[in-house]
């Protein structure tokens, strides 16, 4: 699966944008320095109900990622 389709299927999902999520992260403070993937993962996880890879995908692109190789197998 490419990295756009995680993004689409994120925002068919959630309805949200990868701006959305990141504009509900810095107001979470999770995009302070020292907060760790884990904590992101896990808040995308619980509140969003997206899988680990869907919330890595997120993840990356807070950390500016624009594209990434995500092997589904």
């Amino acid at each position: 699966m490419s990295f756009q389709a995680y993004i689409d299927n994120i925002k068919a999902k959630t309805g949200k944008t990868s701006d959305d999520f990141k504009k509900l992260a810095e107001k979470k403070g999770l995009l302070k320095p020292g907060v760790k993937a884990g904590e992101i993962v896990a808040w995308l996880k619980k509140d969003f109900d997206l899988g680990h890879g869907h919330a890595m995908a997120i993840y990356a692109i807070f950390k500016g990622a624009k594209q990434v190789n995500i092997d589904s197998n």
